[in-house]
Protein backbone atom coordinates (compact mmCIF):
# COMPACT_ATOMS: atom_id res chain seq x y z
CA UNK A 1 0.00 0.00 0.00
CA UNK A 2 1.50 3.36 -1.00
CA UNK A 3 1.56 6.39 1.28
CA UNK A 4 -1.55 8.00 -0.21
CA UNK A 5 -3.67 4.86 0.07
CA UNK A 6 -2.39 4.28 3.59
CA UNK A 7 -3.41 7.77 4.69
CA UNK A 8 -6.86 7.50 3.12
CA UNK A 9 -7.50 4.04 4.57
CA UNK A 10 -6.50 5.17 8.04
CA UNK A 11 -8.59 8.32 7.68
CA UNK A 12 -11.65 6.26 6.76
CA UNK A 13 -11.23 4.04 9.82
CA UNK A 14 -10.79 7.02 12.12
CA UNK A 15 -13.98 8.46 10.68
CA UNK A 16 -15.87 5.45 12.03
CA UNK A 17 -14.96 6.30 15.63
CA UNK A 18 -14.58 10.10 15.44
CA UNK A 19 -17.78 11.18 13.74
CA UNK A 20 -18.19 14.39 11.79
CA UNK A 21 -14.58 15.59 12.07
CA UNK A 22 -12.91 14.63 8.75
CA UNK A 23 -10.66 17.71 8.51
CA UNK A 24 -9.36 17.37 12.08
CA UNK A 25 -8.67 13.65 11.54
CA UNK A 26 -6.86 14.45 8.28
CA UNK A 27 -4.70 17.09 9.95
CA UNK A 28 -3.95 14.76 12.88
CA UNK A 29 -2.74 12.04 10.51
CA UNK A 30 -0.68 14.64 8.66
CA UNK A 31 0.93 15.59 11.96
CA UNK A 32 1.96 11.99 12.65
CA UNK A 33 3.33 11.58 9.13
CA UNK A 34 5.41 14.74 9.67
CA UNK A 35 6.94 13.28 12.89
CA UNK A 36 5.17 15.92 14.94
CA UNK A 37 3.55 16.12 18.35
CA UNK A 38 -0.13 17.03 18.51
CA UNK A 39 -2.06 19.30 20.88
CA UNK A 40 -5.85 18.91 21.02
CA UNK A 41 -7.52 21.84 22.73
CA UNK A 42 -11.20 22.03 23.57
CA UNK A 43 -13.78 21.64 26.30
CA UNK A 44 -14.07 18.17 27.91
CA UNK A 45 -16.21 15.51 26.27
CA UNK A 46 -15.91 16.29 22.55
CA UNK A 47 -13.77 13.29 21.50
CA UNK A 48 -10.18 14.47 21.99
CA UNK A 49 -9.09 11.32 23.82
CA UNK A 50 -10.93 9.06 21.35
CA UNK A 51 -9.06 10.64 18.44
CA UNK A 52 -5.72 10.30 20.24
CA UNK A 53 -6.28 6.64 21.11
CA UNK A 54 -7.51 5.95 17.58
CA UNK A 55 -4.28 7.35 16.13
CA UNK A 56 -2.23 5.06 18.40
CA UNK A 57 -4.31 1.98 17.57
CA UNK A 58 -4.22 2.68 13.84
CA UNK A 59 -0.51 1.81 13.79
CA UNK A 60 -0.44 -0.64 16.73
CA UNK A 61 1.72 1.74 18.75
CA UNK A 62 2.36 1.10 22.43
CA UNK A 63 0.40 3.75 24.27
CA UNK A 64 0.38 5.13 27.81
CA UNK A 65 -2.22 7.55 29.05
CA UNK A 66 -1.22 9.97 31.80
CA UNK A 67 -3.92 11.97 33.55
CA UNK A 68 -2.27 15.27 34.42
CA UNK A 69 -3.31 16.64 37.81
CA UNK A 70 -2.09 19.33 40.17
CA UNK A 71 -0.13 16.81 42.27
CA UNK A 72 1.56 14.98 39.38
CA UNK A 73 5.37 14.90 39.70
CA UNK A 74 7.99 14.76 36.89
CA UNK A 75 9.05 11.31 38.16
CA UNK A 76 5.49 10.07 37.60
CA UNK A 77 6.10 10.65 33.88
CA UNK A 78 9.80 9.98 33.41
CA UNK A 79 10.39 7.21 35.95
CA UNK A 80 12.71 7.00 38.95
CA UNK A 81 15.43 4.99 40.65
CA UNK A 82 13.94 2.44 43.03
CA UNK A 83 15.99 0.89 45.85
CA UNK A 84 15.95 -2.91 45.86
CA UNK A 85 16.43 -3.84 49.48
CA UNK A 86 17.41 -7.49 48.93
CA UNK A 87 20.08 -6.64 46.35
CA UNK A 88 21.14 -3.43 48.04
CA UNK A 89 21.13 -1.59 44.71
CA UNK A 90 19.05 0.94 42.82
CA UNK A 91 17.13 0.00 39.69
CA UNK A 92 15.59 2.39 37.19
CA UNK A 93 11.85 1.92 36.72
CA UNK A 94 10.80 3.65 33.48
CA UNK A 95 7.74 5.86 33.49
CA UNK A 96 5.01 6.10 30.85
CA UNK A 97 7.18 8.35 28.70
CA UNK A 98 8.89 5.16 27.45
CA UNK A 99 6.01 4.32 25.10
CA UNK A 100 5.62 5.13 21.43
CA UNK A 101 2.55 7.27 22.09
CA UNK A 102 2.14 9.27 25.28
CA UNK A 103 -1.39 10.55 25.72
CA UNK A 104 -1.02 13.52 28.06
CA UNK A 105 -4.61 14.05 29.12
CA UNK A 106 -5.49 17.56 30.34
CA UNK A 107 -1.84 18.61 30.15
CA UNK A 108 -2.47 22.11 31.44
CA UNK A 109 -3.89 20.90 34.76
CA UNK A 110 -0.37 20.07 35.96
CA UNK A 111 2.01 22.77 37.26
CA UNK A 112 4.69 24.09 34.87
CA UNK A 113 7.49 22.02 36.47
CA UNK A 114 5.70 18.80 35.57
CA UNK A 115 4.73 20.06 32.12
CA UNK A 116 8.39 20.80 31.40
CA UNK A 117 9.31 17.16 32.08
CA UNK A 118 8.15 16.44 28.54
CA UNK A 119 10.39 19.00 26.83
CA UNK A 120 13.55 16.95 26.25
CA UNK A 121 11.50 13.94 25.20
CA UNK A 122 9.52 15.97 22.66
CA UNK A 123 12.54 17.81 21.29
CA UNK A 124 15.15 15.06 21.15
CA UNK A 125 13.43 11.72 21.66
CA UNK A 126 15.41 11.00 24.83
CA UNK A 127 15.26 11.45 28.58
CA UNK A 128 18.19 12.43 30.83
CA UNK A 129 17.91 11.24 34.43
CA UNK A 130 20.57 10.86 37.11
CA UNK A 131 23.32 11.61 34.60
CA UNK A 132 22.16 8.89 32.18
CA UNK A 133 20.58 9.60 28.79
CA UNK A 134 17.98 7.03 27.80
CA UNK A 135 16.59 6.92 24.25
CA UNK A 136 12.85 6.68 23.71
CA UNK A 137 11.23 4.19 21.34
CA UNK A 138 10.62 5.10 17.71
CA UNK A 139 8.35 6.32 16.40
CA UNK A 140 7.64 8.56 19.40
CA UNK A 141 4.81 11.07 19.64
CA UNK A 142 3.14 13.07 22.39
CA UNK A 143 -0.58 13.66 21.88
CA UNK A 144 -1.75 16.09 24.53
CA UNK A 145 -5.21 17.37 25.35
CA UNK A 146 -5.72 20.79 26.86
CA UNK A 147 -8.73 22.44 28.43
CA UNK A 148 -9.45 26.12 27.70
CA UNK A 149 -7.63 28.37 30.13
CA UNK A 150 -10.83 29.86 31.48
CA UNK A 151 -11.70 26.53 33.12
CA UNK A 152 -10.85 26.15 36.80
CA UNK A 153 -7.55 24.54 37.79
CA UNK A 154 -5.60 25.14 34.58
CA UNK A 155 -2.09 26.52 34.03
CA UNK A 156 -0.97 28.11 30.75
CA UNK A 157 1.55 26.03 28.82
CA UNK A 158 4.98 27.68 28.52
CA UNK A 159 5.73 29.16 25.09
CA UNK A 160 8.73 26.83 24.73
CA UNK A 161 6.45 23.83 25.18
CA UNK A 162 3.74 25.09 22.83
CA UNK A 163 6.47 25.51 20.22
CA UNK A 164 7.25 21.78 20.43
CA UNK A 165 3.78 20.81 19.22
CA UNK A 166 3.74 20.65 15.45
CA UNK A 167 -0.03 21.26 15.36
CA UNK A 168 -2.82 22.43 17.60
CA UNK A 169 -6.33 21.34 16.69
CA UNK A 170 -9.79 21.94 18.11
CA UNK A 171 -12.56 19.41 17.54
CA UNK A 172 -15.54 21.49 18.60
CA UNK A 173 -19.02 20.15 19.29
CA UNK A 174 -20.59 17.62 16.95
CA UNK A 175 -23.09 18.81 14.38
CA UNK A 176 -26.62 17.83 15.49
CA UNK A 177 -27.01 15.05 12.91
CA UNK A 178 -23.78 13.35 14.01
CA UNK A 179 -24.63 13.75 17.68
CA UNK A 180 -27.99 12.07 17.08
CA UNK A 181 -26.27 9.27 15.15
CA UNK A 182 -23.90 8.78 18.06
CA UNK A 183 -26.80 8.41 20.48
CA UNK A 184 -28.59 5.87 18.29
CA UNK A 185 -25.71 3.72 17.08
CA UNK A 186 -23.25 3.49 19.96
CA UNK A 187 -23.86 0.62 22.35
CA UNK A 188 -20.30 0.09 23.54
CA UNK A 189 -16.81 1.55 23.40
CA UNK A 190 -16.23 2.38 19.69
CA UNK A 191 -12.48 1.71 19.79
CA UNK A 192 -12.92 -1.93 20.78
CA UNK A 193 -13.67 -2.90 17.17
CA UNK A 194 -11.03 -0.59 15.67
CA UNK A 195 -8.63 -2.57 13.47
CA UNK A 196 -5.13 -1.22 12.80
CA UNK A 197 -3.82 -0.61 9.30
CA UNK A 198 -0.38 -1.88 10.23
CA UNK A 199 2.39 -1.80 12.80
CA UNK A 200 4.90 0.88 13.85
CA UNK A 201 6.99 0.11 10.76
CA UNK A 202 4.08 1.23 8.58
CA UNK A 203 4.02 4.62 10.29
CA UNK A 204 7.81 4.85 9.94
CA UNK A 205 7.54 4.19 6.20
CA UNK A 206 4.88 6.89 5.96
CA UNK A 207 7.18 9.35 7.73
CA UNK A 208 10.04 8.50 5.37
CA UNK A 209 7.75 9.14 2.40
CA UNK A 210 6.91 12.57 3.80
CA UNK A 211 10.61 13.33 4.34
CA UNK A 212 11.26 12.61 0.67
CA UNK A 213 8.74 15.15 -0.66
CA UNK A 214 10.53 17.98 -2.49
CA UNK A 215 10.27 21.67 -1.59
CA UNK A 216 11.17 24.07 -4.40
CA UNK A 217 12.77 27.44 -3.70
CA UNK A 218 9.71 29.51 -4.65
CA UNK A 219 7.53 27.56 -2.18
CA UNK A 220 10.19 27.92 0.50
CA UNK A 221 10.30 31.68 -0.15
CA UNK A 222 6.50 31.76 0.17
CA UNK A 223 6.66 30.08 3.59
CA UNK A 224 9.30 32.58 4.73
CA UNK A 225 7.17 35.52 3.55
CA UNK A 226 4.23 34.16 5.55
CA UNK A 227 6.43 33.89 8.64
CA UNK A 228 7.83 37.39 8.10
CA UNK A 229 4.29 38.76 7.83
CA UNK A 230 3.47 37.40 11.31
CA UNK A 231 6.51 39.18 12.73
CA UNK A 232 5.58 42.50 11.12
CA UNK A 233 1.84 42.43 11.89
CA UNK A 234 0.66 45.27 14.09
CA UNK A 235 -1.39 43.00 16.37
CA UNK A 236 1.44 40.54 17.00
CA UNK A 237 3.81 40.96 19.92
CA UNK A 238 6.01 38.03 18.85
CA UNK A 239 5.83 36.32 15.48
CA UNK A 240 6.79 32.79 14.60
CA UNK A 241 10.33 31.46 14.89
CA UNK A 242 12.51 29.65 12.38
CA UNK A 243 11.54 26.40 14.11
CA UNK A 244 7.93 27.21 13.25
CA UNK A 245 8.82 27.62 9.56
CA UNK A 246 10.57 24.24 9.60
CA UNK A 247 7.47 22.73 11.22
CA UNK A 248 5.26 24.36 8.59
CA UNK A 249 7.25 22.81 5.75
CA UNK A 250 7.33 19.39 7.44
CA UNK A 251 3.55 19.49 7.69
CA UNK A 252 3.21 20.68 4.08
CA UNK A 253 5.38 17.77 2.89
CA UNK A 254 3.11 15.32 4.67
CA UNK A 255 -0.03 17.04 3.32
CA UNK A 256 1.27 16.61 -0.24
CA UNK A 257 1.08 12.83 0.24
CA UNK A 258 -2.73 13.03 0.31
CA UNK A 259 -2.59 14.02 -3.38
CA UNK A 260 0.14 11.50 -4.25
CA UNK A 261 2.60 14.28 -5.08
CA UNK A 262 6.34 14.26 -4.50
CA UNK A 263 6.55 18.06 -4.30
CA UNK A 264 4.96 20.77 -2.15
CA UNK A 265 2.61 23.38 -3.58
CA UNK A 266 1.54 26.71 -2.04
CA UNK A 267 -1.86 25.08 -1.47
CA UNK A 268 -0.23 22.48 0.78
CA UNK A 269 1.35 25.27 2.83
CA UNK A 270 -1.97 27.10 3.21
CA UNK A 271 -3.78 23.88 4.15
CA UNK A 272 -1.63 23.33 7.25
CA UNK A 273 -0.78 26.97 8.03
CA UNK A 274 -3.32 27.76 10.75
CA UNK A 275 -2.95 24.44 12.60
CA UNK A 276 0.83 24.76 12.54
CA UNK A 277 1.38 28.46 13.19
CA UNK A 278 -1.49 30.00 15.18
CA UNK A 279 -0.53 28.54 18.58
CA UNK A 280 3.02 29.88 18.22
CA UNK A 281 1.99 33.53 17.99
CA UNK A 282 1.95 35.89 20.95
CA UNK A 283 -0.63 38.58 20.27
CA UNK A 284 -0.55 42.01 21.86
CA UNK A 285 -4.02 41.33 23.24
CA UNK A 286 -2.56 38.29 25.03
CA UNK A 287 -0.06 40.54 26.81
CA UNK A 288 -3.00 42.63 27.98
CA UNK A 289 -4.86 39.53 29.15
CA UNK A 290 -7.59 39.28 26.51
CA UNK A 291 -6.70 36.47 24.14
CA UNK A 292 -8.60 33.67 22.46
CA UNK A 293 -7.51 30.79 20.25
CA UNK A 294 -9.87 31.95 17.51
CA UNK A 295 -8.26 35.38 17.45
CA UNK A 296 -4.87 33.93 16.51
CA UNK A 297 -6.43 31.63 13.90
CA UNK A 298 -8.28 34.52 12.26
CA UNK A 299 -5.09 36.57 12.16
CA UNK A 300 -3.18 33.75 10.45
CA UNK A 301 -5.96 33.34 7.88
CA UNK A 302 -5.87 37.08 7.21
CA UNK A 303 -2.12 36.89 6.60
CA UNK A 304 -2.54 33.93 4.23
CA UNK A 305 -5.00 35.94 2.14
CA UNK A 306 -2.73 38.98 2.06
CA UNK A 307 0.57 37.29 1.11
CA UNK A 308 0.68 36.42 -2.57
CA UNK A 309 1.41 32.79 -3.41
CA UNK A 310 3.78 31.86 -6.26
CA UNK A 311 2.19 30.61 -9.45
Amino acid sequence: MNATDLLKTTHARLGEVVLGKPLQAKLALTCLAARGHLLLEDVPGVGKTTLAEGLARAFSLSCARVQFTADLLPSDILGAQVFLQQQGTFEFRPGPIFHQVVLADELNRAPPRTQSALLEAMAQGQVSLDGVTRPLPTPFVVIATQNPLDLAGTYPLPDSQLDRFLMRLSLGHLAPQFEAELLVSRRSEPLQAFSPVGGPDVLSSLQRAADAVRVDRDVADYAVRLATATRAHGDVERGVSTRAVLALMAAARAWALWEARDFVTPGDVRAVLTATVAHRLLLKSAVQGAFSRDEAAHLVEEISRRVDAPR
